[in-house]
């Protein structure tokens, strides 16, 4: 059985404002053409090899996450590479709680890849309701459509493949291929981000966006075996979405604590740029979601008069529809009418 990943009650996938260092972080592995000198040759043999260095953090993590791990529907055997990646999709910037029902209604109405691949588009969106970033549904649609019709609707193993469908991008693909098929892949999240940045690296926050840096300390950190690095990679996810949170964070409870570069330095206050929450009261954020409300209350086709009314401020609330056009959410049709899209 292979674990799939546990997401933070908090917005899963937001940025946290913080920098790694610009060189190599610790754990870095040299090369075989490394020029090493004696003198670095013996204090290496005497320092403890990354493996060993990997092995203190994964033993505490991996036992932690065996006591502590969430029963989440995603989890299950039964949930599939499908159930995987629809989790997936919808923990983008969504906490676990919301997404939850949701998740399970989705699961119900199109329990294989090929039965949303034959309901149109607009539908997805109408089932993703209120979750926030309802492109998602668009991605996840596209997405089923091409594994319905390039993979005979069996959602592909291989990282490349799954790298090749609409709507997927590296973290979806390795954590699709880690947490559904027990593959090797350096998974990296918010959560994982945050606790390799305070665990190995030192400091309060990752960067904005991920680094080849980091990437390269995930790399070195996966374990050799398969199995294991899956485990890893959903316990290490776990580890930051219940313990090794962004705020109030539980170091008393922590499994590494012993070992927490972080910690240990006294907890160093973030020093880089200020970590901005999102606003969303009055934005055009707000007035695309009352839009889309309206559009998916309804069956068939809306007014351009039902739509003025969710929104006084009549620029914003066309550029609003003008982006829900652009992006595909919204089909206009003759005489000023607006539906989801069928196509």
């Amino acid at each position: 059985m292979t674990a799939t990943p546990a997401h933070t009650p908090d917005a899963v996938h937001t940025p946290a404002a913080a920098h790694l260092p610009d060189t190599a972080p610790a754990l870095d592995i040299p090369s075989a053409t490394d020029s090493m000198s004696t003198t670095d040759i013996t204090s290496t043999s005497l320092s403890p090899s990354p493996a060993t260095e990997a092995a203190a953090l994964h033993t505490p993590v991996l036992a932690w996450f065996e006591t502590h791990a969430r029963d989440l529907p995603w989890r299950r055997p039964e949930a599939g590479a499908w159930g995987v990646m629809v989790s997936e999709f919808m923990l983008q910037q969504t906490p676990v709680s919301r997404v939850l029902p949701v998740y399970e209604q989705w699961l119900a109405r199109w329990p294989r890849p090929a039965d949303l691949a034959a309901e149109a588009p607009g539908e997805a969106v109408r089932a993703w309701g209120r979750l926030g970033y309802p492109r998602r549904a668009l991605r996840l649609h596209g997405a089923a459509q091409a594994i319905t019709e390039r993979h005979g609707g069996d959602v592909p193993r291989r990282h490349a493949q799954l790298l090749a469908l609409p709507g997927i991008g590296e973290y979806t693909a390795a954590a699709v291929a880690s947490f559904a098929y027990g593959q090797r892949h350096a998974v990296l999240d918010t959560n994982v981000r945050r606790v390799l940045a305070r665990a190995v690296t030192g400091v309060q926050y990752p960067p904005n966006a991920t680094t080849a840096a980091e990437r390269k300390l995930a790399r070195a950190l996966l374990p050799a075996d398969e199995d294991t690095a899956a485990r890893w990679a959903a316990s290490s996810m776990e580890l930051g979405a219940l313990v090794c949170t962004a705020k109030n964070e539980s170091c008393a409870r922590c499994p590494i604590a012993a070992r927490c570069a972080w910690l240990l330095a006294g907890k160093p206050p973030h020093d880089g740029p200020a970590r901005r929450g999102q606003t969303y009261a009055g934005t055009d954020r707000q007035v695309r979601g009352k839009l889309l409300a309206v559009l998916r209350d309804t069956h068939g086709a809306v007014t351009q008069r039902a739509l003025d009314a969710v929104w006084d401020e009549p620029v914003q609330r066309a550029r609003a529809l003008d982006g829900l056009v652009a992006d595909g959410l919204v089909e206009p049709l003759d005489g000023g009418l607006y539906r989801l899209p069928r196509s």
